[in-house]
């Protein structure tokens, strides 16, 4: 009888790996990604998961003939033999002199659009959203997700290094985490439920278990929003922390995260970095800024006129953005104590004065990537101020089961991937670092 041992047998060789069998007969498997034929020979350009590998026909060194039904998108298995060469600044390149070429499966028809460039030229970000599973072929649209696979892995490797554990809550919730009517319902099975806001509630609700606790996970909402920098679904980086001296210990642990992620790009991402041109930021400290402060800032030296003195508007993050690089040398500016009118029910007021909270946002180079804050832990203070927002505390009983039964200082944050991704990469629409987004126009692919 045949039995599965669980080990993976593999007859090809990463491109990685292609030092050390300088000289040696291999094989890849991938896709045609470019034929360029020259004379005498042809360069057949294979691209793999993660690179595009130079291969070279010539019947020369080679007993194989070129089998015409193969072009670009087929599916082969190339055996050569990798050889070795110097590039013009002197570093190591290598190339597969092929000695065979199979073939795994054909496409069917063309591709509809030219995916074989460095980046996808000339095309409109919706056919490139429409064709997206072919679009991200190209190999600068397949960079910008491994990026962003890079800073949630880096966002995920940091908190568990530092005695978070990764929790799952559920999209299908009986209320909403932050209230408001940006929530989508649902028919469940004859009752109204909502899908998932935030994970907020049992974020908050884990720490009465591991005490630090984090997600990466979808959240949504039903806002009406057709701009550069919304999504009604998206990806939200959260994380929650016990026993905290204050809301401070929260921010730190974000600068800690993004060293580490900034810091993960730069060595194991340095490829796709390079491919798409990112300007990874140096970070050392972060400058804090209080919220009035900063609207005082806006007033005097930018003679800006807010319109909303409850919370800022692009413009006003824009010139805070400047402000921060400029006059203090940092791509990112926390802005503390916002409004309690503008927080949600569970953010804590600010004892040294009620009509500000111990929150903060997270600004970088001019744009809101995070939000976060003390929460309110004493069931008392909790179940008054839903009472004084108007939320009925009846309607959030196992939520409010952390606060009755004991619950420690804490607090959180949630940073928006997709956002974060394409501030990062310098795109100028959300859904440019969104695999396939929805918004209130779309739902397919």
């Amino acid at each position: 009888m045949e039995k599965i041992n669980g080990i993976l047998n593999t007859d090809t060789v990463a491109f990685a790996d292609f030092k050390s069998h300088d000289g040696e007969v291999v094989s890849i498997k991938g896709y045609i990604h470019r034929v360029r034929e020259m004379t005498g020979f042809s360069f057949v350009i294979i691209r793999t998961a993660r690179d595009t590998i130079q291969c070279v026909y010539s019947p020369d060194f080679s007993d194989y003939r070129w089998d015409e039904k193969l072009c670009e998108e087929a599916c082969v298995k190339v055996t050569g033999k990798v050889v070795s060469s110097k590039d013009a600044k002197g570093n190591d390149r290598y190339e597969l002199q092929i000695h065979n070429i199979e073939i795994l499966s054909l496409p069917a028809e063309g591709l509809p659009i030219v995916i074989n460039k460095k980046q996808l030229d000339n095309i409109q970000l919706s056919t490139i959203l429409d064709l997206r599973p072919v679009a991200m072929r190209n190999p600068k649209e397949r960079a910008i997700f491994k990026i962003q696979e890079g800073i949630a892995r880096g966002f995920r490797e940091y908190l568990m290094q530092n005695g978070f554990t990764e929790i799952r809550s559920p999209k299908i919730n009986y209320a909403g985490a932050e209230g408001g009517t940006n929530v989508f319902k649902l028919d469940y099975f004859g009752k109204q439920v909502y899908l998932a806001q935030s994970p907020q509630l049992y974020k908050q609700a884990m720490v009465g278990v591991y005490q630090r606790v984090f997600e990466i996970a979808p959240v949504f909402r039903a806002e009406h929003h057709d701009t550069s920098r919304h999504l009604n679904e998206y990806t939200s980086m959260d994380l929650e922390m016990g026993f905290i001296n204050g809301f401070e210990d929260i921010m730190n642990t974000e600068v800690g995260v993004l060293k580490y992620i900034m810091n993960l790009l730069k060595t194991e991402y340095a490829e796709e970095v390079a491919l798409a041109h990112v300007d990874i930021p140096e970070i050392t400290e972060i400058p804090v800024m209080k919220f009035m402060d900063a609207k005082e800032l806006l007033m005097t030296k930018f003679k800006y006129k807010p319109s909303d003195m409850k919370d800022f508007d692009p413009a006003e993050e824009e010139l805070l953005g400047k402000y921060a690089k400029k006059e203090l040398g940092s791509d990112f500016i926390f802005i503390t104590h916002y409004p309690s009118k503008k927080r949600p029910f569970y953010t804590m007021d600010d004892p040294a004065d009620p009509e500000y909270t111990l929150s903060f946002d997270l600004l970088f180079r001019g744009l809101e990537i995070t939000s976060g804050g003390q929460r309110i832990h004493d069931y008392k203070e909790q179940v008054e101020k839903m009472i004084k927002l108007g939320t009925n505390p009846e309607e959030f009983e196992t939520y409010l089961m952390l606060h009755k039964y004991g619950a420690p200082p804490h607090g959180g944050l949630g940073i928006g991937l997709e956002r974060l991704t394409m501030h990062l990469l310098g795109a100028k629409n959300v859904r440019e670092t969104t695999m396939f987004p929805r918004d209130i126009n779309r739902v397919t692919p």
